[in-house]
């Protein structure tokens, strides 16, 4: 990409998605790392995206006391330091815009800039004082602004828990910041600087809760947080031309800082996840950013497992589509070769099916009770029927074309009456015999070789017997010993047909057993992928739950550590509760996958011993 684009339009306080913006996501399948900006307008957001974007210039600058930026932007760019992946930077409208003057609005935009962000950079002004904490009033509002779950039941009561497992991680950065950073005379890091500025006072009242309120939800849904001070980039003077001055003209010192908090968020910053721990491509944000923004307008609250849900469908379709397309061109070298013999389709078959079950898995993700693999299968099995019986087609034809040729010249003796005088029979047999022996002799006539020949042989008959008849030179003993030696060899070609339509009928029976293992092999795998994922992701919220606490207890906040004792407790419970329920469900899918496994046997036992 070129150049920043709008991803969400916000005309007259009504937000709605660029098309151009999400088709361009769409087709972007590589993995992405996405960052946001939020913060008062003018405050110098837009300038840490270029950087980030390592561009002079892209996402629009100011020199104005008019806010630049409406709505979002995006910015994709190859990732500096991760191989096949994207990094997509979004500069989001100045928060506080006078122009505006709509409070919700800006909610909205900063929900969405949390919703989907795996950083969330908070830029602002000056020093982190009780203003400027203040100033990010929306974080207050953030659990009327999301749900993380559709359930009513205790939403409030945990809720706000939920949300640091899913919440990007949060990076403050200071602008042209002038204080020294000590505290007691003791240097400090930026890091303890912000810490510091987030600590809690003790006391009652209304003026001590409005004080704690944001810190405490600041530290709450942001667990994982940094902070990033920088100084001026130039005289004041200079500040209208900052976007067309080079590098080598602002402060050393702010170079410094700006290239720290690039290399931070290029190295620290994590791929874009959501509930369950998968993480997302370009084409899958592309389908959060809608349902987000479409849950907005109309005038809902977004919520992360329904947006979840829903991109799942979307994303488990495609899967299905993606895996059966692998399939068919799988199948297209040896579909080219039709007629092929029994073994030579069921390789192919196999390994066809083989690389397209490997492409739904690594696609597909939260197919809890396995619909969408059952489609695939179902699909697969559907295409397989078909070129089973393409294959048997082409069989046919090839050999009644094959016998229709080599017969020709008998036929022609038939109507010429060169069998019809005595000793025709024999001369007969042996043109019959040459014929089915170059017919056998004939390479790969297919599947249905043996069963073309049993229906040639049986059309032949009543001729044969006629002729046989009709020879003069024959005895009666002799003709009845050629009737019963004419009848064996038609039993034997029966049977070689029989024993031909069971060869097919127990490769398709082997290849069944051999999917449907394979089937339950991935479905196993990617079940403990996700459960390991999942695992991962509320290890990383716990541990920084318990550091939480521990930072309270240090403080002297024994009741806010007991509640928050009481809050890990509570996420240990529902996480387990989870975890519990997500097991029998897979239980009861894998349960359900050897039931039909097992009918599927039963069913083509049946029809072999037919």
């Amino acid at each position: 990409m070129d150049s920043p684009m709008c991803l969400v339009k916000n005309a007259d306080g009504e937000l709605c998605v660029e098309p151009e913006a999400i088709d361009y996501l769409m087709g972007l399948k590589q993995k992405v790392v996405v960052v946001s900006v939020v913060g008062l307008y003018r405050t110098g957001k837009s300038y840490l995206m270029n950087k980030l974007a390592q561009k002079r210039s892209g996402f629009a600058l100011g020199a104005t006391i008019q806010s630049k930026t409406k709505g979002i932007w995006m910015w994709c760019v190859p990732h500096p330091e991760k191989t096949d992946h994207t990094l997509v930077l979004l500069d989001t409208e100045g928060l506080g815009d006078v122009e505006k003057g709509d409070s919700k609005n800006d909610a909205w935009i900063f929900s969405l800039a949390i919703l989907l962000s795996s950083t969330l950079v908070y830029n602002s002004r000056g020093t982190i004082d009780n203003d400027a904490v203040e100033k990010l009033q929306y974080v207050n509002e953030l659990t009327e602004m999301i749900k993380v779950k559709s359930s009513t039941v205790d939403e409030e009561e945990g809720e706000g828990s939920q949300f640091a497992q899913f919440f990007p991680n949060f990076v403050w950065t200071v602008r042209d910041f002038t204080l020294q950073l000590e505290i007691d005379g003791r240097v400090i890091t930026p890091d303890q600087y912000l810490e510091n500025s987030l600590q809690l006072k003790k006391g009652y009242g209304k003026k001590m809760n409005d004080y704690n309120l944001p810190r405490e939800c600041i530290r709450n849904f942001f667990p994982s947080r940094k902070c990033f001070v920088f100084p001026s980039p130039t005289t004041p003077d200079n500040m209208h031309r900052l976007d067309s001055m080079d590098e080598a003209e602002l402060s050393g010192s702010f170079r410094e800082v700006a290239d720290t908090f690039c290399r931070f968020i290029f190295q620290e910053s994590r791929m874009k996840t959501v509930i369950g721990g998968h993480t997302l491509t370009g084409e899958m944000l592309g389908h959060l950013v809608t349902t987000y923004v479409e849950t907005i307008a109309k005038g809902n609250v977004p919520c992360l497992e329904n947006a979840v849900m829903a991109m799942a469908k979307i994303e488990n379709q495609a899967a299905v589509d993606e895996g059966l397309a692998v399939y068919q061109k799988g199948m297209e070298d040896v579909k080219a070769l039709f007629p092929v013999d029994i073994n030579q389709l069921s390789e192919n078959h196999l390994r066809s099916e083989t690389q397209a079950t490997k492409a739904f898995m690594k696609r597909s993700f939260k197919d809890d009770n396995g619909e969408f693999l059952k489609a695939l299968v179902e699909a697969i099995s559907n295409h397989t029927a078909d070129l089973f019986k393409q294959n048997k087609d082409a069989s046919e034809k090839k050999c009644k074309a094959l016998l229709e040729n080599l017969s020709a010249q008998m036929d022609q003796g038939m109507k010429e009456g060169t069998y019809a005088t005595p000793g025709g029979y024999e001369l007969y047999c042996n043109h019959h015999d040459n014929i089915v022996a170059q017919y056998r002799a004939e390479p790969n006539k297919g599947v249905r070789a043996e069963e073309v020949l049993e229906q040639f042989l049986k059309d032949k008959s009543a001729e044969s017997n006629s002729i046989l008849q009709a020879d003069k030179k024959l005895t009666e003993k002799e003709k009845q010993i050629q009737a019963e030696k004419k009848k064996t060899a038609e039993l034997e070609q029966e049977k070689a047909a029989f024993r031909e339509q069971q060869a097919e009928m127990k490769h398709r029976i082997e290849n069944n057993r051999i999917s449907q293992e394979k089937y339950l092999k991935e479905m196993k795998e990617k079940i403990e992928e996700e459960r390991k994922q999942q695992q991962q992701e509320f290890n990383r919220t716990l541990e920084r739950r318990m550091q939480e606490q521990k930072d309270l207890l240090e403080k002297g906040h024994k009741e806010k550590a007991d509640l928050m004792r009481q809050e890990i407790e509570e996420i240990k419970r529902n996480n387990q509760l989870e975890r519990d329920a997500s097991t029998q469900n897979q239980k009861a899918l894998l349960d359900e996958c050897n039931t039909l496994k097992c009918s599927k046997a039963k069913q083509d036992d049946s029809c072999t011993l037919l």
